[in-house]
Order: C-alpha cells, then sequence, then structure tokens
C-alpha cells in the first residue's frame, strides 16, 4: 500500500483516534505526534516485505476497528496533483525530519504562541495601508496625492481587488454602526476614467486578448509569427491577474500537469528589449511603489481564482537582543554590519554555508543525514561564544553537524523567514489551477518580503541549488532536499496550530512542493515583472504632472526660468541624439562623459566595453561596471547589459545615462 494509503487509513478514523488515546500530545506544529508515530512504526515493521513488493502492510491503528475496505462514512484522503511528483520514500523523509525536529529539543524551549487572523476590517485596512491607499478610508492620511497616481496606474483586475477590499471595510463599519468615511467603490476611480485608464495600461503592456491569445498560442515580443513553448513561455509583460482571467474564461488552452519527480517544466520569460530588471536593479523609492503595486496584483492573482487568502496578526514573542540563534534577522544583520558594512545575509549562516561546501558537497545525505544531537546542542552554545571574536575551531566542525546548525538557525528565527503576514498566502499557492500561475505568485510573494528576508531567502535556495548540482554523489535530488528543508522553514518557531492528520500531509506535501518550486526556479523569482515596472513609470510621470500643476506660482515661474536655462543643454543632447549619439556620464572615473553612436543593435554591454576602451586607467572590473538609467518616467534604474539602448529610448526618451560602479 502506498505511503498516502498509511495516512488515509488512519485518517478514516481521525477523530476517534484523536480523542480516545491517551499518548497523543501536539508537537510544535500542532501534529498528533503519537498517532503519526504509530503509522511509522507500522510503515517501519513492514518496510524490509514491502520494497520486495513495492508495497506497505499496513498495520492499522487499533481504535479505527473496521477494515480497509470498510465504509465508516467519512471520505479517504485522496492525493491532489501536486503530491504525484513526491514519491512514497521522499514523505517517509519529510516525517523523518520531524521527529529529528522534535527530539533536538529546541521544539520544548520555544514560547507557545497561537497564529491570530486579523478581525473582520482589520484585514482590509491593514492591506489598503501597506498598499499605500490609506487615504480611502482614512481622508486625514498624508499621501493623497500619491493614492491617486497609484490608482491611475491599476488594470481592471487590480481596481476590482481595491473596490472589494473597501466595500468589504464599509460593510464591516456599518454592521458596528460606526461612522466612516470610506468612499463609494463607484466613486474611486472616477478621478481617472477607468476605461481610458484601462485602454492606456492594455496598449502599453499589451495586455489585449488578442496578444495574450498570441501570446499563449507561442507569439511573443521578439518571436514573430510563434516559436515559443505556450506552456513554458513565462509573460511578463501582462498582468499576471489579468492572465489568470483569460485563463479563466477559457481563452487559453488547459496546461498539463506532467511534473513528476525532478522533471520540471522548463519555464522561461521571454526575451524584452528594454532588458530584464532584478531586485536590488532599481532606487529604494521606486522599489516602495513595486512593492504596493506587487501587493494589489498577488491579492488580484488570488481573488481572480477564487482563492481567499487570510493574513495572520504580527507576531508577539520575547526576541533576544543579541546572539546567533533565536535573534531576528534585523537583529543579527545590525550586530554584522558593524563589523562588515553592507552585510545583507548573516554572517553566521554565511559561514555554516560555506563550510558544508568546503567539507565538499558530494558527502553522501549532505542535508538529510542528522549531526549527533548533544554534539550540535555543544557546537551551537560554542558558537555562541565564540564566533564574532573569530576564534571558533571551524576545522573541526564535522559536516553533517554544520547541515544541521544551518537548519536549527533556519527554524529558530523568531519569526519565519517567509514572514507571518504572507504565511498563509506561501501555503495558498499550490491551489492555483496551473504550474505558471503557481510560479507566478512566488514571484510576487518574493518581491512582497522584506529586504533582509529576501536576502536570505536568495542565499539560501542558491545554496540548495549547489547541493543538488552534486545528487549524483551526494543523493540529494531536487525532492530530497525539498522534504528535508519544508519542515524547516515551514514548521516556524512559534507556531501553534491544532491541524488533523489529513491537514498535516496535505501540509508536507504541499509545503515540499513549494520549496521544489523555489529552488527549481529561483532564477525567475527575483525578476519584477516588466508589467510593474510600466506601472512604476506612469505613476512617477503622474506624480510629475500633479507636482507641476499644483505648484504656488512664485515656484512655478522659478522652475520655469530654470528650463528655460535648461532648454538649450536639453536642445544639446536632442541633438546629439537626432545625430545619432547618446551622451553617457562617468562621474565616478576620470572620464566624466562621453558620446556613443546610437545603432539598432546597440547594447547596455557594449557601451560598458566602449568605455573601458576609452579609460586610460580603468581602476574597475569590467563585471563591476553597470549602465544606469535615470531620471524622466525612472529613479534609478541599472540596466541588465542586454537592454537594447534604443527600445529604452522609445521608452523613456528624457532619460540619462551613468556608468557606476557596483557592488556584488
Amino acid at each position: 500500500m502506498a505511503k498516502s494509503q498509511i495516512f488515509s487509513e488512519c485518517d478514516l478514523h481521525r477523530g476517534d483516534v484523536c480523542s480516545g488515546r491517551s499518548d497523543i500530545r501536539v508537537d510544535r506544529g500542532g501534529v498528533c505526534v503519537g498517532l503519526r508515530h504509530h503509522c511509522h512504526t507500522a510503515a517501519r515493521r513492514s518496510d524490509r516485505s514491502s520494497r520486495k513488493t513495492g508495497q506497505y502492510n499496513v498495520q492499522r491503528c487499533k481504535a479505527a476497528g473496521a477494515a480497509p475496505g470498510s465504509s465508516s462514512g467519512k471520505t479517504p484522503y485522496q492525493r491532489c496533483s501536486s503530491q504525484d511528483s513526491l514519491d512514497e520514500q521522499a514523505m517517509v523523509d519529510y516525517f523523518k525530519e520531524v521527529e529529528i525536529i522534535q527530539r533536538s529539543g529546541d521544539a520544548e524551549t520555544q514560547e507557545e504562541v497561537q497564529l491570530k487572523v486579523a478581525d473582520e476590517g482589520e484585514q482590509e485596512e491593514a492591506w489598503l495601508m501597506e498598499a499605500g491607499l490609506a487615504t480611502l478610508f482614512d481622508e486625514s492620511a498624508s499621501d493623497g496625492e500619491d493614492s491617486i497616481a497609484l490608482l491611475s496606474t491599476l488594470t481592471r483586475t487590480q481596481a476590482a481587488a481595491v473596490e472589494r477590499r473597501v466595500e468589504t471595510l464599509k460593510q464591516t463599519l456599518r454592521k458596528r454602526n460606526k461612522p466612516y468615511s470610506v468612499p463609494d467603490v463607484r466613486e474611486i476611480f472616477k478621478p481617472a476614467s477607468q476605461s481610458k485608464d484601462e485602454a492606456e495600461s492594455t496598449e502599453r503592456s499589451g495586455s489585449s486578448k488578442q496578444e495574450v491569445e498570441g501570446l499563449g498560442n507561442g507569439a511573443g515580443p521578439g518571436t514573430p509569427g510563434g516559436g515559443a513553448d505556450a506552456e513554458t513561455d513565462i509573460n511578463l509583460e501582462v498582468s499576471f491577474s489579468e492572465q489568470a482571467l483569460t485563463y479563466k474564461e477559457g481563452l487559453k488552452v488547459t496546461q498539463p500537469q506532467n511534473e513528476a519527480d525532478d522533471r520540471l517544466p522548463d519555464f522561461r520569460v521571454s526575451q524584452d528589449k528594454t532588458g530584464q530588471t532584478r531586485v536590488g536593479d532599481l532606487s529604494a523609492e521606486d522599489m516602495k511603489k513595486v512593492r504596493r503595486l506587487v501587493l494589489i496584483e498577488m491579492s488580484a492573482l488570488f481573488d481572480t481564482c477564487g482563492i481567499e487568502v487570510k493574513a495572520h496578526k504580527a507576531l508577539k514573542v520575547r526576541v533576544r537582543e543579541s546572539g546567533l540563534f533565536g535573534v531576528s534577522l534585523s537583529t543579527l544583520l545590525e550586530q554584522d554590519q558593524r563589523r562588515i558594512p553592507g552585510t545583507k545575509v548573516p554572517l553566521i549562516l554565511q559561514h555554516l554555508m560555506s563550510h558544508i561546501e568546503e567539507q565538499g558537497l558530494d558527502t553522501e545525505g549532505v542535508l538529510r543525514i542528522p549531526g549527533a544531537a548533544t554534539r550540535v546542542k555543544a557546537v551551537c552554545h560554542e558558537l555562541e561564544h565564540k564566533f564574532y571574536e573569530g576564534v571558533f575551531p571551524w576545522q573541526s566542525l564535522k559536516q553533517h553537524d554544520a547541515a544541521s546548525l544551518l537548519k536549527l538557525f533556519i527554524r529558530e528565527l523568531p519569526y519565519p523567514l517567509l514572514t507571518v503576514e504572507y504565511f498563509s498566502a506561501f501555503t495558498s499557492v499550490l491551489k492555483l489551477p496551473t504550474k505558471k500561475q503557481q510560479l507566478q505568485a512566488l514571484n510576487l510573494l518574493v518581491l512582497l518580503l522584506p529586504e533582509p528576508n529576501r536576502d536570505t531567502l536568495k542565499a539560501l535556495l542558491e545554496f540548495f541549488q549547489r547541493v543538488t548540482d552534486h545528487k549524483d554523489r551526494n543523493k540529494m535530488t531536487l525532492n530530497n532536499v525539498a522534504v528535508v528543508m519544508a519542515p524547516n522553514i515551514f514548521m516556524c518557531k512559534g507556531f501553534r496550530s491544532k491541524i488533523s492528520e489529513q491537514q498535516e500531509f496535505a501540509m508536507a506535501t504541499g509545503t515540499a512542493n513549494i520549496v521544489r518550486l523555489l529552488v527549481r526556479y529561483q532564477n525567475l523569482l527575483w525578476t519584477i515583472p516588466k508589467f510593474v515596472l510600466n506601472q512604476v513609470r506612469k505613476h512617477n510621470m503622474e506624480n510629475q504632472r500633479k507636482m507641476h500643476r499644483d505648484r504656488a506660482v512664485k515656484k512655478l515661474l522659478k522652475k520655469m526660468a530654470y528650463d528655460r536655462e535648461r532648454a538649450s543643454d536639453k536642445q544639446e543632447k536632442n541633438t546629439e541624439a537626432e545625430g545619432g549619439f547618446m551622451r553617457v556620464q562617468a562621474p565616478q572615473f576620470s572620464k566624466v562623459s562621453m558620446a556613443v553612436q546610437l545603432t539598432e543593435d546597440l547594447k547596455a554591454s557594449d557601451v560598458l566595453t566602449h568605455f573601458l576602451s576609452q579609460e586610460r586607467s580603468p581602476s574597475v572590473k569590467r563585471e563591476d561596471l553597470c549602465l544606469y538609467e535615470m531620471g524622466g518616467n525612472i529613479k534609478e534604474r541599472c540596466l541588465d547589459e542586454e537592454t537594447y539602448i534604443t527600445a529604452l529610448l522609445e521608452l523613456n526618451p528624457s532619460a540619462e545615462w551613468v556608468i557606476k560602479s557596483v557592488q556584488h
């Protein structure tokens, strides 16, 4: 019998077992340990014979009392399609990891905390505030003009997501008989005609049904007549929620879910002549706008697919103010940055990953085989006292002990790596109907993470990828890494959620599959979709128009004089552009500026190469240089080296071009 059937059998009489056995206790994830242990004991007892036949002989829970084929009035647990890719042995490894976590003792010392869902109305208020739309329920909010500019950029699905939350908030306040100033949803988008804005947005991003259908059939930007695989081509130019709506309306062919074992689809991003934008390429000001738009888009995507995601309140736990384990990421980075400025990933985590790699990633069962519990505990204590002093004896640390410490670090974080706010959204990703939509949702959620969490997650995923690159020797396939790391990432310190055995198994397979997707497609997840960047550009232009329109007469006249003074300079620049040249600034270097001839094939990489050929004494390496797009409808953007300059000039004709040295 398959592993899933073992849990189905116990689940048939889950209620009787959990209420009728005195040896049932709830572990750190709210799991019925006694029941699960009984099932695992049965599985291990029959393991030797089962490996010959490919089946498990189930020793059923005594409290069940029913034959395997009997009807108990309860529906057996059914495997969902996402589970089919994780085999029986992989899930055995998952629960073995859970048992290792329990035996390690760290679960018993943690503070008992219950996650709470925000009250009705509170969730909508918090969402609107985070989205930068507080003025929709609080007229005294200071960002009214910015909210109007933001609203003018939204697509129809994004606007619907905002309207839904405003309407819910208004109904909640009405039920409480409280005065409210929440505007009618029909008035929210009145200042900017929705149909007009939607048409502009559609024209700008190429989100018409014809183009969506064309992309679905393999016709994408730069691929006239098709040629791209419809099922694996990720379109970043059209809002994900708009694509989901088109899919829902039946305008696209259903995607097959053929992703057994490690053979997941090779998703790829369509090439864009204006270049891809990664996390870290934009200014902090523009990233703030990105985050607000991504929050709205993420909610719109789940809304479109009919999936409700409940946000949890922030955890209130006692947090250590110093140390290595059980310390918040922000505190750790403050400690580390005092020693090494610019540190983005905790130093202790960097050292543990480096040590495991230096010891060799060919070791069989790395990450899976635990270190000795007593030794790991002793090493943890020693690290706390010697790490920052630089006297910890790394040469004596065993590889499996280091891997156990790495996992301990993750699960001992006082706040989850994936955050309390978006934890439910991460676990709901697999409810989306297609693998492509699941990947799009993960892309949005990664962009929503606070910077320390996002940088730490990125470092971990890159490390996991390096582990799987040695799978032929270490036997750690993508599935193996996913099932071993899922409990450590999702069974976070401070979480208590009493769930049934059926829910536990669904969570086990679900979280393992989410980790699998995060590792497999990590290169796509840190990309800022072009449709979001286009909305940021429009947002900036709206703010500029409002700023010019609302200035006092004196300031306006002063600016007009300044503009006249700049006109000749701008005219000179335009003359250069019209004459087939672009002016590139390099204030950090001896060559302050240079003229580069514009051609249809000119890329950002060509500009950097030309600069180095002109620089007499280059003091920087080629890989440490970046060409920036600055001004116009963007604050600052580090360009992908494959960016075509003429295509970007059409999108942002007022931009200036600056070469800078960047830190990796």
